[in-house]
């Protein structure tokens, strides 16, 4: 089970919280995140222990406790939504936005440059 840890302290390293879960069973994978540009800690980070019962237990037992001086959230980890952002466009401005309609995309699941909405029946 994957297990979200959020408002975690900058100084948080993977060895400490992997110290922090590994008391409460296995823990097969650490990650604290970290911001590319500067490599600081975004201040949370995923714990993985294949053990679901072993899981809930920390967070349990984490949720709410202090951990290098910050009060962390620990949850199990949803999937992160996906947003379906197309191509060109997607709700930028104008009507209907940008080049392929309000989703975007050239020919997205409503757009394209060829997609104006309902059709008139012309005059001539």
């Amino acid at each position: 089970m994957e297990i979200y840890v959020g408002n975690l302290a900058y100084a948080t390293t993977d060895d400490g919280l992997k110290a922090a879960f590994a008391q409460f069973g296995e823990v097969t994978a650490v990650r604290v995140v970290t911001d590319r540009m500067t490599g600081r800690s975004k201040g949370f980070g995923f714990v993985t222990m294949p053990d679901a019962a072993q899981a809930q237990a920390a967070i349990d037992a984490l949720n709410g406790h202090e951990l290098d001086g910050r009060t962390v959230r620990v949850n199990e980890s949803q999937p992160k939504p996906r947003e379906d952002r197309g191509g060109f466009g997607g709700g930028r401005g104008g009507y209907r936005g940008g080049f392929g309609g309000g989703r975007g995309g050239f020919g997205g699941d409503r757009g394209g440059f060829g997609d104006r909405g309902p059709r008139r029946e012309t005059r001539w």
